[in-house]
């Protein structure tokens, strides 16, 4: 079974900064277009940032843009989401997912923004 592992989220306060991780020893990142998603309490799963499996422009939700990067080393088989300028209105648990001929998630990972 294919497994994404998450890390890095936590309790930060607003006007702050994480660093997401995603990894698998399963999968190749670089064959997959990988993306996080996030799922606010109450709320369905929405598409933060994207990242093409090809060269390309990654895409980001309009909420995050200018203070969410996405990006991965493939050396390590690592996915990041940078993210800063943290509100409480970010406050969700993160996903990582990969997907191509199959889509696979992983566990997520709660960050939590405090006002």
């Amino acid at each position: 079974q294919v497994q994404l592992v998450e890390s890095g989220g936590g309790l930060v306060p607003a006007g702050g900064s994480l660093r997401l991780s995603c990894t698998s020893y399963d999968i190749t990142f670089k064959d997959y277009g990988m993306s996080w998603y996030r799922q606010s309490s109450g709320q369905g799963r929405d598409l933060v940032a994207f990242n093409a499996r090809l060269d390309g422009d990654p895409t980001y939700a309009d909420s995050v843009k200018g203070r969410f990067t996405i990006f991965r080393d493939d050396a390590k088989n690592v996915l990041y989401l940078d993210m800063k300028n943290l509100t409480p209105e970010d406050t969700a648990m993160y996903y990582c997912q990969a997907s191509w001929d199959e889509v696979y998630w992983g566990r997520g990972t709660q960050v939590t923004v405090s006002s």
